[in-house]
């Protein structure tokens, strides 16, 4: 059974799950958002995409980022905002955790250090909340402003790839090379195993 994700229990906390770059300054700016040419990894955009958490190292990544972006919470707090989200019946995760694996995940993310930021897919481009774009104008935009600059990388397919999902565009590599006017053995060559797993299971929730 599938269930559509509920993000009122984070809202109602004013939980935050979203944050735009601090330092890093756009190379230009548009009415639809800004775009960094050597890109950014100050942007934190949890539950921006349709797509569903469906591995637990993903899971943990994004309790570490709730962690690092709400660091007035106490212990008490994190842990029923990380009980909510592994709670299959609210539509973060694919798949059941265990009360073990859960508590061994709020442990290690406990121990990280705040004053580090965590990992991070690089993003060249970061479109604003009013945007009004319609996913499609999306996919223009990212196919063309990547596009043209004949690099390319794993962070880019990535994104191009949740927009294709979210549009309910079947993601091939013929597909994704047709978006950035580029040859598929240059999507294959920037595609690492785990991002073609990705693929095949972002495909599987269409």
């Amino acid at each position: 059974m599938s269930y559509t994700r509920n993000l009122e229990y984070l809202n109602k906390r004013r939980v935050i799950y979203r944050r735009g770059p601090i330092t890093d300054k756009p190379t230009e700016e548009f009415e639809w958002g800004n775009y960094y040419e050597q890109g950014t990894t100050e942007c934190y955009e949890l539950f921006r995409s349709k797509a569903k958490i469906t591995t637990f190292k993903a899971l943990k990544w994004h309790l570490y980022v709730l962690w690092y972006l709400n660091n007035n919470l106490d212990q008490n707090e994190f842990e029923s905002i990380v009980r909510y989200i592994c709670d299959k019946a609210n539509g973060f995760v694919t798949f059941n955790v265990s009360e073990q694996l859960l508590q061994s995940m709020m442990y290690d993310v406990s121990l990280k250090d705040l004053e580090e930021p965590p990992y991070n897919k690089v993003r060249k481009i970061i479109f604003k909340d009013n945007s009004k774009l319609t996913l499609t104008e999306k996919l223009s935009i990212v196919g063309k402003m990547i596009g043209k600059t004949k690099k390319v990388t794993e962070s880019d397919i990535y994104d191009l790839m949740l927009y294709m999902h979210d549009s309910g565009i079947k993601i091939t590599i013929k597909n994704i090379a047709s978006h950035f006017d580029c040859t598929t053995r240059t999507v294959h060559r920037n595609m690492s195993n785990e991002l073609k797993k990705e693929k095949e299971l972002l495909n599987k929730e269409l």
